[in-house]
């Protein structure tokens, strides 16, 4: 018998919301992790990708990994782990890094054996690819076999890589897939193999309403999958006010004082017939009644041609960022903008930060970095299932900060 944690999506070093405390929650939620993994003694964790929130982790993000991960590895807990879209670079990956350090396992189409167990990987690939994949794998002499990826795969909802392709083709009979990349967790059985998403580990959208958790994995006469909550993550407080004709924000600030706020993410819906509501207005009021952080989104109707505006104050920047994606951008333009907008280069080295990356893109002859993103669904932001929604991307603000390329994410062929 094989027991394993199947975690993912844990989007270390995200500072969601601009808000510190944020960002020490989802180092929080995967540390319960770990202390669950190390309590029960399975046998090893399984990481589906984006480990990180960003391609570029700063110094922080990376020190406390190290020490999570430092953890497990002296609990003689193996991390097996593949990269997903958020974190993926070109060429080398932060988890060869870590490979390196002997704090993981980077998997691939070489098994990897936990106990009657072959563990294989296959890191996120974009669209533009998918077809050149032959999901050749070596063999294994285990009892079981699973594969772990990132991406959104059918049959679930917006699913655009098909399962049953992949374990069709493969060269491996798998007893299960364990995902990552949709947030949600959930289990389907495809092709005589449970298909199973994790679902993160923190809310990274208004959208993501369910309890976060992961999946404990048993290999013993096939896979069964269940389900664990984690309680180490942040209280969001949805509220929603159907304001009626005479109604305004007097109504809205009073189901606010119905909720206990506290340290809680606050986010508003507001609808019906009522007056206008200043977002901002109640936003203050929340946080006067102890909310960490409080957003609001207005649903009605605002203009006299009848048409329905959808207003969200849940994040500006994630605002941008969208519209930045659906420019077509080239990565060297992608990378200027990060640059110049995103603010993570003092403002008196910008200047020469963008000059500098130009020339090593000239130098290394990669030219391609000039070139338009294809419109094939290849952009580096490829949406999670909440990007299509309408409170923003795989988050309010969970599509990822970084401008690397989605094609330059490890492959199957190019990476392992």
């Amino acid at each position: 018998m094989t027991r394993v944690i199947h975690t993912g999506d844990t989007h270390l070093g995200y500072r969601q919301y601009h808000s510190p405390e944020r960002r020490a929650d989802f180092r929080r939620a995967f540390e319960q992790v770990v202390d669950d993994a190390i309590a029960d003694d399975v046998d090893a964790v399984i990481h589906a990708g984006d480990l990180f929130h960003d391609s570029r982790p700063d110094l922080d993000a990376l020190h406390a990994t190290i020490s999570i991960l430092g953890r497990l590895r002296d609990a003689d807990i193996p991390f097996l782990a593949i990269v997903g879209n958020h974190e993926g670079t070109r060429g080398r990956q932060w988890l060869d890094l870590f490979e390196t350090l002997g704090l993981a396992t980077r998997l691939g189409d070489e098994p990897v054996r936990v106990g009657e167990t072959a563990f294989y990987g296959l890191d996120h690939v974009p669209k533009s690819k998918r077809d050149d994949l032959d999901y050749e794998f070596a063999p294994h002499d285990a009892d079981h076999a699973a594969l772990v990826s990132h991406g959104l795969f059918q049959p679930f909802d917006l699913g655009d890589w098909d399962a049953e392709t992949v374990l069709t083709e493969a060269t491996v009979d798998f007893d299960a897939m364990l995902l990552g990349d949709n947030h949600d967790p959930g289990k389907t059985e495809v092709a005589d193999a449970w298909v199973t998403y994790c679902g993160s580990t923190e809310r990274c959208s208004a959208t993501e309403r369910d309890e976060r958790g992961y999946n404990i994995v048993t290999f013993d006469d096939g896979a069964s999958i269940t389900r664990r909550g984690l309680d180490a993550t942040r209280e969001f407080a949805f509220v929603s006010v159907d304001l009626a004709d005479d109604e305004g924000i007097e109504r809205v600030r009073e189901k606010l004082r119905e909720r206990d706020l506290d340290d809680a993410v606050v986010i508003v819906e507001v609808d019906g017939e009522g007056e206008r509501v200043t977002p901002a207005r109640v936003e203050e009021f929340a946080l006067e009644r102890g909310a960490l952080v409080a957003r609001v989104t207005d649903r009605r109707e605002v203009d006299d041609d009848d048409e329905s505006v959808d207003v969200s104050f849940a994040d500006p920047d994630e605002a941008v960022r969208e519209r930045v994606r659906d420019l077509g951008l080239s990565e060297a333009a992608r990378g200027i903008d990060e640059t110049v907008r995103a603010s993570k280069v003092a403002d008196a080295n910008v200047r020469e930060s963008v000059q500098n990356r130009v020339d090593e893109l000239v130098a290394d002859g990669d030219l391609d970095a000039f070139e338009s993103a294809p419109d094939d669904g290849s952009a580096p932001d490829d949406p999670s299932p909440e990007d299509a929604t309408p409170e923003g991307p795989t988050d309010d603000e969970s599509a990822s900060d970084d401008p690397t390329d989605a094609d330059d994410v490890a492959t199957l062929e190019e990476y392992q």
